[in-house]
């Protein structure tokens, strides 16, 4: 995932919702939305449930390694 891929991860981690995200980021929610699109795609996944949870793993394996 390219940076800015990350760092809206990272938000939908803390439960920021599309605009909050836009509002932080300076970014429009349907930008937030096509960036989530991308990181779903690449991720194989299909829910923001599931975006936090693979964000929160690589966190851990991050930290034990």
């Amino acid at each position: 995932m390219v940076v800015l891929e990350h760092t809206v991860a990272d938000l939908v981690t803390e439960g920021l919702s599309n605009p909050q995200i836009g509002e932080r980021l300076y970014i429009s929610h349907r930008t937030v939305q096509s960036h989530l699109a991308h990181i779903f795609a690449k991720l194989n996944i299909s829910s923001r449930a599931q975006l936090a949870a693979e964000v929160t793993r690589r966190r851990r394996d991050e930290m034990d390694q």
